[in-house]
């Protein structure tokens, strides 16, 4: 009897080879198995619009002139016709006689309807293998195609004692490199990349994922009053950038930032001089963006979390205290007055980098959350 387990892991690691590449697709791999248990195909998808795991897999197969069996998928095979044809029919063809799938595919355009025809066809599916790693794998675009909203992370690098920056506003080298070596890998997993005009207008960065291989993401700035000079490093290059103003932002200000050839204006409404996170959620995902890295500073990242919409943290923390009760917190904004209401972070995984740790986990919201923090 074949290890599920083993083989499905497998298949996870190849799919995320992919990691930042497939969007708005998911990651997926896949692994053939031969009537003997010997892998004789391996394939994951590499970006949208190109073939899914199990159709190169299938070919792998073929290249190594064997049979196959079993596959082993991460995802359910989808079974409808998109940019590529629909795989549990390429499955059929070559003749699998079984599929063990982590997880159903949530995608109203399969739901199911992929296990369905591989079972009409004969072949035997077995699902629910390596289902909650699965899940942590493909967390955006599961999030995106559910509740039809981009998936929030929040990052933030901060001392020991919980600063953001200095009393006087310095925040500059917090962490060691390792740790910002990270947070671009972080920047290329997402589709979008945000930060404030506070943010701009002190530190005047990329926010590209120049430290790493890999796409840079669309370039998110909220600037209600339109304040971003314009040759602000975020206006330049091939980059595109989300200039997020309020609805009264200086029209005469705004037709300059439209010159920029990869600048788009966003009006949206707000109060208080800060723009409504609901109306940007989506804006955002009107625009196809499946993931949002939430980079600051800390009214930003106040915004977010006062708003209901964080679902992952990332929390860079340092060995380093700073002190000063006007130094900035980590996150601002109004903050959750009861304890018992505050938002948890689940399932969190610590992750050593130099001398610095990233405290990572999913955010929840609700009566329920007892705790801060539970594991």
């Amino acid at each position: 009897m074949p290890d599920h387990e083993f083989y499905m892991r497998r298949a996870l690691a190849l799919a995320r080879r992919a990691e930042g590449d497939t969007s708005p697709n998911p990651m997926v791999g896949c692994v053939i198995l031969d009537e003997a248990g010997r892998i004789v195909g391996e394939g994951w998808h590499r970006k949208a619009g190109t073939p899914h795991a199990e159709v190169n897999a299938l070919a792998d197969m073929k290249e190594k002139q064997a049979a196959g069996h079993t596959a082993y998928v991460s995802l359910e095979p989808c079974s409808h016709w998109g940019r590529t044809g629909p795989c549990c029919e390429a499955l059929i063809q070559a003749g699998i006689k079984r599929v063990v799938a982590a997880m159903e595919d949530p995608n109203p355009k399969v739901a199911g309807n992929g296990f369905r025809r591989l079972r009409e066809a004969g072949v035997e599916v077995i699902s629910g293998v390596c289902e909650q790693e699965a899940r942590r794998l493909n967390e955006h675009f599961l999030l995106w195609v559910t509740q039809k909203r981009p998936f929030i992370s929040l990052k933030f690098a901060e001392t020991l004692d919980g600063k953001l920056a200095t009393s006087a506003r310095d925040s500059h080298f917090v962490t060691g490199k390792e740790a910002h070596v990270y947070s671009h890998y972080l920047r290329k997993t997402h589709d979008g990349i945000l930060a404030g005009i506070g943010t701009v207008l002190d530190d005047d960065p990329e926010l590209t994922t120049r430290l790493v291989a890999g796409k840079n993401p669309v370039r998110i700035i909220l600037d209600t009053q339109a304040r971003i000079p314009l040759a602000a490093k975020v206006l330049q290059g091939d980059t595109k950038t989300l200039l997020v103003t309020g609805v009264h932002a200086d029209a005469e200000k705004c037709r300059k930032l439209q010159q920029h050839k990869n600048v788009e204006i966003v009006s949206l409404p707000g109060a208080d001089g800060k723009i409504d996170i609901k109306s940007l959620i989506d804006a955002l995902y009107a625009r196809g963006l499946t993931s949002v890295l939430v980079e600051g500073g800390s009214a930003v990242l106040g915004s977010f979390l006062d708003a209901g919409f964080a679902d992952r943290v990332y929390a860079f923390i340092a060995p380093k205290l700073v002190g000063g009760k006007t130094a900035l917190p980590a996150i601002g904004g109004q903050g959750i007055p009861v304890l018992a209401r505050c938002a948890s972070v689940n399932e969190p995984e610590l992750i050593t980098l130099g001398k610095d740790w990233l405290i990572t986990g999913r955010v929840s919201f609700g009566m329920e959350n007892h705790l801060c923090l539970q594991g």
